[in-house]
């Protein structure tokens, strides 16, 4: 019986990350776990040991460090037994734009943007190899929400999308699958983080059923996953208002609307 492939987890000491722990052990799948917080890391590992049975491996690291980034980076080029990365560490903004300090913007590309990048990169050349293996990148629909206000948090959600997307392009040809999953908002420890009473927000979503809604579309293969989008045609028609859109550059002449009479 061919073995399952080891999942590799950022942020996983809670939320999302975690959630995702749970059911990967539930299905059998070994496990490294990865984020800042050992204690909780070791907690959550015996727990899952004990349900599940699997093995579980526990890397404590913060992605904004760029030892702890390289360090992740080597696991996942040299542990052939992974075969699925799950993108997941990332933190909210908290205020509005202009109340960003220098460190706070960094800190936040770093971990929403450049980590999840250089952890697909670092992975994807075995996964090409190979013929198969999944990187998955926990979004947002804020991505695609300037209106919400959050710009800098929402650019970098924005990025994951186009990296997904980029990097379904390249390496689904080789067998490697790639998932966006965009999340609204959802119970987690991110808003706390963030100075934000989560009790205060019309409508969350509870994390379990995120995770069970985006693993359906894990195992249906599909690109991107909203879990709270009820009108699928919704992303659909945006999809085509896009390819008309590119249809419609024509990058010999500026178009007539720019031309002085």
């Amino acid at each position: 019986m061919n073995k399952l492939p080891t999942v590799l987890i950022t942020g996983a000491s809670s939320g999302i990350g975690a959630t995702y722990a749970e059911r990967f052990a539930h299905r059998g799948h070994d496990l490294v776990l990865v984020a800042r917080d050992k204690t909780r890391l070791h907690a959550l590992a015996a727990r899952l040991r004990e349900n599940s049975g699997v093995t579980i491996d526990v890397l404590p690291a913060d992605l904004t460090q760029p030892a702890d980034l390289a360090a992740l980076e080597t696991r996942l080029r040299d542990d052939a037994s992974i075969g699925i990365l799950i993108n997941n560490a990332g933190m909210a903004q908290s205020g509005s734009f202009g109340q960003q300090t220098a460190a706070q913007i960094e800190n936040l590309i770093a971990l929403n943007t450049t980590a999840p990048t250089r952890l697909a990169a670092a992975v994807a050349p075995r996964f090409t190899q190979s013929g198969r293996g999944a990187i998955v990148n926990i979004g947002s629909v804020v991505g695609f929400a300037p209106e919400f206000g959050a710009t800098i948090y929402g650019a970098t959600k924005a990025f994951v999308l186009f990296l997904s997307q980029g990097l379904h392009l390249e390496l689904s040809p080789s067998g490697v699958y790639v998932q966006a999953v965009l999340p609204a908002a959802t119970r987690t420890e991110i808003w706390e983080r963030a100075g934000v009473d989560v009790n205060t927000l019309p409508e969350v979503m509870e994390v379990g059923e995120l995770v069970d809604a985006a693993l359906v579309g894990f195992d249906r293969r599909e690109l991107v996953t909203i879990p709270p989008l009820h009108v699928a045609e919704r992303w659909d028609a945006l999809e085509g208002a896009r390819q008309g859109l590119l249809a419609d550059v024509r990058q010999a002449h500026a178009a007539e609307r720019y031309r002085r009479p």
